[in-house]
Formats: structure tokens, C-alpha cells, sequence
């Protein structure tokens, strides 16, 4: 790993990088939702663990607009004609 680290750097950051990001978000889930797994069968953990992942999501995305200071807009089942997502283009999305 050793020289891999080193004659091999830039292929060595990615994946660590993305190694870190990943050990944050688990770290994040546990510290918000808990460790522990409560389901009996193996559907139902893989259930609740996609949940937590859903929740946590759903937190960080709440989060972003409140301090990024976004205007979310949300779609109704009124709308008459499709939004065209060219329009977010010129608004900064």
C-alpha cells in the first residue's frame, strides 16, 4: 500500500476521499438514528437501515436549504404543463 500511496497518488486520494465521505455518512446515521439494527429478519434490517439512510438524507437536505438560504419548489399534481428544468439554468441550480 506503501507504494501505491506513493508512485500511485492522485488513484490513491480518490478512492480514499471517497472512503472518507463514506465512513462520515455512516458515522453521521449512528450518531443521529443509533447503532443498533432492532429487526428480527434479514428483509426487515435491510429495511430499517435503508430508512435510516432515507432519514438522514431527508435531514441533510433540510439542513442545506435552511443554510444555504434556498427556496425549494415543490410539484403539484395541478400543475398544467411540465416544468422545464432549463429554466434552473439561469437560477442558479
Amino acid at each position: 500500500m506503501w507504494h501505491y500511496y506513493t508512485f500511485g497518488r492522485p488513484e490513491f486520494n480518490a478512492h480514499h476521499h471517497k472512503r472518507s465521505n463514506v465512513e462520515t455518512a455512516f458515522s453521521m446515521i449512528k450518531a443521529k438514528f443509533g447503532a443498533a439494527v432492532r429487526a428480527k429478519t434479514p428483509m426487515a434490517q435491510v429495511n430499517e437501515v435503508l430508512c435510516k439512510i432515507l432519514c438522514h438524507n431527508i435531514c441533510v437536505l433540510i439542513q442545506s436549504i435552511y443554510e444555504l438560504g434556498l427556496e425549494p419548489v415543490f410539484w403539484t399534481f395541478e400543475a398544467k404543463e411540465p416544468v422545464d428544468p432549463k429554466q434552473f439554468a439561469f437560477a442558479g441550480f
